[in-house]
């Protein structure tokens, strides 16, 4: 095995009113980047309140608890009371909350500087040290080594070390690189280095039995292990990190992907998309052709065949062979949606991974299906997964018919808890993008980017998308030339385009760019005015099978029956309307009145998403 990661290491050092021209495009060639996102604060709006409702609860929390096990494995004296759920004592994956902590309090002190938060980051990261000083060996974790012995004997029979490992060094890469806390990056080190060690005993048929995670919920999942050590080598610029980071990209998976072939039915979906997201960073970091070409084919094949309306996937596995695979968090047979609707479908942890691999897939190829798709998934899966009234989170989000959001109980502390506390700190991320000559605006959510290359603040407001307008400001000290791009998603038959009240004649084509090439100055201004219309997605293998969408919104039934229509997709298009008064909609179908609600919008009330139609 030695021999093999210094060979692996070897081979990787190796204008119609004269003020704008315009323009609509499908697609272009380039490359662009995410803003730092320090550089994007979201302003008051709905979306808003949502983050705000995740930092109070991560303010909430007692960092004691949150270290408990961590002193109690590293033979420290705790008095805390230990956490329940995943994190409780005896359940292989304590310690894995703890990292999304790190994670999600990270970016908000980096956001906003939080005091609170910063001050409980640097507690929990000098207690987590004196716990790594402890072990004396680089290790750090909540569950005893002996977890990595089962699993590199028995290939199994632990409960996921590896994923578990990942969310830890995942956290400290996170709390060094937002808040410079060395002795986060120190830990870190350590931690790459005693997996390092293990690797380096371990034949290479050993790490693939290890690491073939192809049963249903696989006890073996390695998280993003290969994500976490990718991104720790553009910090550190040691080769060696990146050698580790490859022995987790098994061909078994990626070599089928790069040749466009779909073996994802079977599969447990988050055990795998956080893998390609990992392939993602290794093509970032080396452009071996194999892996752009796997995530490419990997998301192609995910949005053709696997995600319901709302953009996000997992359900029953079709050979059952676990309670949970009966229900939940695998990919079926490809194009089969229409028999999947069980209560536990679409995990909020695939839900985040896919959000992620959309951004990063628009970053290099500037196509607006990847902003597309990352709009739906947003509103329609991200945001409805959190109650507006509590802030706690779903493990799935049901779209069948009748439903309920089961809100995780606030000591549960399962997977998707941690999950969604980043997603949360994250809902900056995903609306602006750049490179030197361009600024493109993919989500509508009222917020301020500071763009300082270029020395000017972009301001966006409105009530998207309850309201169909949203409106731009500039900030800059001198005039600024660049192109505005503003996206014009799928379902946008018609948008309005104003710069400084006077109507542009760009035209608009759905899931394109409006694209206004300007020299700006301060106090400009631009207005975007959309037109909403109700349209229909079925699912692949059953047109009779729909959800009902009111412009980029979701709608769901407000209803505790099955959802059965009668008539065609035209006539139940007919029978919708929209209520003057409120963010509730109206369908009239075969004697019945429906209330319908954007599904972001249900909290506790039973509800239902896809209806079916028959006339017989």
């Amino acid at each position: 095995m030695k021999q093999i990661l210094l060979l692996i290491t070897l081979l990787f050092t190796t204008n119609p009113n004269l003020y704008c021209r315009h323009q609509a495009f499908v697609s272009e060639v380039g490359k662009a980047s995410s803003f730092p996102e320090r550089s994007v604060v979201l302003t008051d709006s709905w979306v808003k309140r949502r983050e705000d409702l995740n930092i109070e609860y991560l303010k909430s929390l007692d960092p004691d608890r949150l270290l408990h096990n961590f002193r109690v494995n590293a033979g420290l004296p705790s008095t805390a009371l230990p956490l329940e759920g995943w994190e409780s004592p005896t359940t292989g994956l304590r310690g894995h909350f703890t990292g999304h902590y790190l994670s999600a309090a990270a970016l908000v002190v980096d956001k906003y500087g939080d005091e609170l938060l910063a001050e409980r980051l640097n507690y929990m990261t000098e207690e987590l040290y004196k716990c790594w000083q402890s072990f004396g060996n680089g290790y750090l974790s909540a569950f005893p080594e002996s977890d990595f012995d089962v699993l590199e004997t028995r290939f199994g029979g632990v409960w996921a070390p590896y994923y578990t490992y990942q969310k830890i060094m995942q956290g400290l890469l996170d709390v060094y690189t937002r808040t410079g806390n060395a002795k986060a990056y120190e830990m870190l080190l350590g931690m790459a280095g005693y997996v390092e060690k293990r690797m380096s005993k371990l034949s290479d048929d050993t790490i693939e039995k290890m690491l073939y995670s192809v049963g249903a919920n696989p006890s073996n999942e390695a998280g993003a292990m290969n994500e976490v050590l990718y991104n720790l080598y553009k910090v550190s610029k040691d080769p060696g990190h990146l050698a580790l980071a490859a022995l987790f990209d098994r061909d078994w998976f990626v070599v089928p992907l790069s040749k466009n072939e779909d073996i994802l039915s079977g599969l447990h979906a988050n055990t795998h998309i956080a893998l390609v997201n990992g392939y993602a960073q290794r093509y970032a970091v080396t452009k071996e052709k194999k892996y752009h070409d796997a995530v490419v084919y990997f998301w192609d094949r995910l949005m053709e065949s696997h995600v319901y309306a709302n953009g996000t996937s997992s359900g029953p596995r079709p050979n059952v062979t676990t309670y949970t695979s009966l229900l939940a968090e695998h990919w079926g047979v490809p194009g089969q949606l229409s028999n999947t609707m069980t209560g536990e479908i679409a995990e909020t942890c695939v839900t985040h991974n896919t959000q992620k691999l959309s951004s990063t897939l628009f970053t290099w190829k500037l196509d607006p299906v990847y902003a597309d798709a990352y709009m739906n998934t947003f509103y329609n899966a991200v945001m409805a997964l959190q109650s507006a009234k509590t802030g706690r989170c779903v493990y799935h989000l049901p779209l069948g018919s009748p439903r309920q959001k089961a809100y995780l109980r606030e000591n549960d502390f399962r997977c998707c808890n941690g999950t969604s506390i980043e997603a949360f700190s994250a809902l900056n991320t995903g609306i602006y993008y750049r490179n030197d000559t361009a600024l493109w605006v993919n989500l509508y959510v009222p917020s301020k980017v500071h763009w300082d290359e270029k020395k000017l603040v972009l301001e966006q407001t409105g009530h998207f998308p309850a309201d169909t307008c949203v409106e731009f400001s500039l900030t800059t000290a001198k005039k600024t030339d660049f192109a505005l791009k503003l996206f014009i998603p799928s379902w946008a038959r018609k948008v309005e385009v104003y710069v400084n009240g006077e109507k542009q004649e760009a035209k608009a084509t759905p899931n394109s760019y409006i694209s206004l090439h300007c020299s700006w100055k301060n106090k400009d201004k631009i207005q975007l005015v959309f037109q909403y219309d109700f349209y229909l997605k079925t699912m692949p293998d059953d047109n009779n099978v729909f959800a009902i969408f009111y412009g980029p919104m979701l709608l769901a039934f407000d209803s505790n029956e099955e959802l059965i229509m009668k008539g065609n997709h035209e006539s139940i298009l007919q029978q919708l309307s929209k209520d003057k008064e409120s963010n509730s909609f109206r369908l009239n179908n075969n004697g019945k009145t429906y209330r319908l609600i954007p599904l972001f919008d249900v909290e506790d009330q039973s509800y239902g998403v896809y209806a079916t139609i028959r006339n017989y």
